[in-house]
């Protein structure tokens, strides 16, 4: 009797703290691939594991446009270029979870491990990925490391092939981020590899608990991180596809942030003063991939007539209500090395027919055009994009089927070369104009997949490369504005659109932030009343 009126006493003292237990609900457009991020190349899995669960050796700060520390608290580089030498912050944990307890900190061995088993086909983890690793092979980081090793605990040292001026900053991307050695090795010795995959565990702010496809991740805020704990004491990524519904949930504060709004819920929620809308610059280009390997989009002809039948002004204004900058080529135009004279593709049916009669083709072809079923940043309505370039290409003989394809299943089979146009869109992880150029035009891209033109030139590769091995800014610049002539020329894709970064929030949350390169940070994400 006595021991259940003490419990009961106790009620009232335990209630006041469970009810200062805070939740962030984020309602994102899509589910992730999956959490082993090395393995894919949509935002969307970035979001849910590099950003919130993992750390890289270093971070890219947009508002500087630096590198800045991150698990590496310093760096040299040799005077050749060849090595780069970091050291690690002291004492970062690895995350504590039901299915794995770190027995030590973080030290160099695990930096050696995450990149010895994207780059070495003999190491024992290699074959584990069943996507491969596309950003590692596109980014063509077997070719560029020659070694990375661990002179001790605390320091790791990188020697390159040869010198590459985008390195530093590669290193920020998220499929760079640190796995544990030490948890690799337990799952290895258990036969459970594919657990890295859907058991993730990081250095970062967040803890991964729970995955239910289509549906929810839960995450728990990390005491021990490094950057100090994370404002919140939970997350949860509310996948919600119908950018309507996340509206909906984010105004009856079932979510705290909404992704990936449409243009005229961004209108909508600058007038409701319970909401707040965020925004930025982006540093992305939406575009239609054209498949240069499925005849006859091969013929320069051909690329260059659906370039010129497209009514882009038209598009921009139905799909992105003037939420976006019209793109002429690869780059946004804030880019550092952007070639602002180079001529584009104004509307031109009738010029459009003569290309085609040019390639032998005045009676048109038939082919498809793919897209994604539910909208985001680099598409707000897919479907009505996809329209628009069907009548388009309808005007000049070109029959084009629309296949809407679930955002996994289309991004596996574009890179694997199956589409003909697709609607797709890229950003820039670190602000460096390599990053447009070598995953998605060099022809190590091809074999990786997100080279979604599928061309491969040895001229434009050459140029790619040599933009790498240069460190004087001009130089790269003419290097750069060589090789997006040369694009444009190959219409290698329909620029579309430069949107502005956008999200919207209650009006009681502070300490959020939207990245230009599409990235998240919510460990600094505090929830007023």
């Amino acid at each position: 009797m006595r021991r259940k009126t003490l419990s009961l006493l106790l009620l009232p003292l335990l209630s006041p703290m469970l009810a200062q237990a805070s939740t962030l609900s984020v309602c994102t457009e899509a589910s992730p691939d999956g959490f082993d991020v090395v393995q894919y190349n949509s935002l969307t899995t970035t979001s849910a594991s590099a950003d919130v669960l993992m750390n890289r050796l270093v971070d890219f700060d947009a508002s500087s446009g630096k590198v800045v520390p991150s698990l590496a608290q310093s760096w040299t580089v040799s005077d050749d270029g060849l090595s780069y030498t970091f050291k690690l912050r002291p004492n970062v944990s690895f995350h504590t979870t039901d299915y794995f307890k770190p027995s030590r900190a973080m030290n160099a061995d695990d930096v050696v491990f995450s990149f010895e088993r994207m780059l070495d086909p003999k190491h024992p983890w290699h074959a584990f990925a069943q996507s491969g690793y596309p950003h590692a092979q596109s980014m063509q980081l077997p070719s560029l490391i020659k070694r990375v090793e661990a002179p001790d605990a605390s320091t790791v040292r990188f020697t390159l092939t040869h010198p590459d001026a985008t390195f530093l900053a590669t290193l920020s991307m998220g499929f760079a981020s640190i796995y544990s050695a030490e948890y690799a090795d337990q799952l290895l010795k258990a036969g459970k590899q594919n657990n890295l995959n859907s058991q993730p565990i990081g250095t970062g702010p967040f803890i991964f608990k729970r995955f239910q496809q289509d549906a929810v991740i839960r995450y728990n805020a990390n005491p021990d991180y490094f950057a100090g704990k994370p404002a919140v004491d939970k997350m949860v990524f509310a996948i919600t596809p119908d950018a309507n519904v996340r509206l909906q949930k984010l105004r009856n504060n079932e979510c705290q942030i909404a992704l990936s709004p449409k243009p005229v819920d961004i209108s909508v929620a600058a007038k409701d003063p319970a909401l707040k809308v965020v925004k930025t610059n982006a540093f992305m280009t939406a575009f239609v991939g054209i498949n240069t390997q499925h005849p006859p989009l091969d013929k320069p002809q051909v690329r260059q007539a659906i370039n010129l039948a497209f009514d882009k002004a038209t598009y921009l204004k139905a799909v992105f209500e003037d939420s976006a900058e019209a793109a002429n080529g690869v780059y946004p135009p804030n880019t550092w090395s952007y070639a602002k004279d180079l001529p584009g593709y104004a509307y031109d049916p009738e010029h459009a027919k003569a290309k085609l009669k040019e390639a032998g083709l005045a009676e048109g072809f038939k082919t498809t055009i793919w897209t994604r079923p539910s909208g985001s940043l680099l598409n707000p309505n897919p479907k009505l994009g996809a329209q628009l370039l069907q009548a388009d290409l309808a005007k000049i003989g070109i029959t084009a089927e629309i296949r809407v394809i679930e955002w996994g299943e289309l991004i596996r089979r574009a890179k694997a070369g199956e589409h003909d146009l697709l609607f797709m869109g890229w950003a820039g992880d670190n602000g460096d104009p390599d990053n447009f150029l070598t995953p998605q035009f060099s022809c190590a891209s091809v074999e990786s997949g997100l080279n979604f033109a599928r061309y491969c030139d040895p001229q434009l590769d050459k140029l790619i490369s040599q933009g790498k091995m240069v460190s004087d800014q001009a130089a790269r610049s003419d290097i750069y504005k060589k090789a997006q002539a040369i694009i444009q020329q190959q219409a290698l894709w329909v620029p579309l659109a430069h949107p502005t970064a956008t999200a919207l929030t209650r009006s009681t949350v502070s300490g959020y932030s939207v990245s230009p390169f599409g990235r998240q940070d919510f460990s600094k994400v505090s929830l007023g009343k």
